[in-house]
């Protein structure tokens, strides 16, 4: 069942409670809207909590709408002519996702499927509600425009490294934007990736064996380690040391 059908809308009361407002300013598209506009569009979200595994949209899925993360993380997937996953990127606090299915002519489904990564809470907005606050609000659109831009420089980015680097590169570049990504804090250190070793090997497009070797050789220096079904940086200073000697 899709999950978006579980949805419920939630009274005033409860987007107060959820500080829906508060959270919204904080994402890059929303930031420069009104105290109006914000409130307009909070008003619009539903919101949607999620178990760790849960399938949140599936690839090829008519699509309905945009997600933005509350809390929690998501991977978003897709799948090769063999039934391989392949994680495309992967999003969290603040992230929004299925931005891709706005104004598309060519076609109406989801690009990808989205999987959480951990328990969260997802808020979502009826696609045809934010592009009607698109045509209304011009500042949105500007913002949209960029953090698709954004995104997909960091995509690009991404495909180069996979294309053009060896193994132990990539793997360490990897480690370092994830690391980057999924840093809440300020500190440099116990960084946890909430992925498992083949979950990793695909988003560097390598395999398994390959990851696990150059992993073995971080451990070894005391740059990572694996605990729970998690990568876990023990010291993000000396891995980006690796690559940039400089830094």
């Amino acid at each position: 069942m899709n999950p978006v059908h579980l949805l419920e809308e939630k009274p005033l009361g409860r987007v107060r409670e959820l500080k829906i407002e508060d959270f919204l300013r904080k994402i890059v598209i929303f930031k420069d809207l009104s105290a109006k506009s914000i409130y307009l569009i909070a008003n619009r979200i539903q919101t949607l909590t999620m178990k760790k595994g849960a399938q949140v949209i599936c690839e090829d899925e008519v699509a309905k709408g945009v997600f933005f993360i509350y809390s929690g993380a998501v991977k978003l997937t897709k799948q090769d002519e063999s039934g391989n996953e392949i994680i495309v990127c992967m999003k969290q606090k603040g992230d929004v996702f299925a931005e891709a299915c706005l104004f598309s002519k060519t076609s109406q489904l989801y690009p990808a499927t989205a999987t959480m990564l951990q328990d969260g809470q997802l808020f979502f907005l009826d696609k045809m509600e934010l592009e009607k606050g698109l045509h209304e609000y011009p500042e949105l659109a500007v913002q949209m425009i960029q953090y698709m831009s954004d995104s997909l420089r960091e995509m690009t980015s991404t495909l180069r490294d996979v294309a053009l680097l060896d193994v132990y590169a990539k793997t360490v570049k990897t480690l370092e934007r994830l690391g980057n990504k999924f840093n809440t804090s300020t500190s440099r250190w116990n960084i946890e990736i909430p992925l498992t070793i083949q979950e990793f090997a695909t988003v560097v497009g390598t395999t398994r064996e390959s990851v696990s070797r150059v992993f073995s050789k971080l451990k070894k220096e005391g740059i990572i380690e694996m605990k729970s079904r998690k990568i876990i940086i023990l010291d993000m200073c000396k891995l980006c040391t690796l690559l940039n000697p400089s830094y």
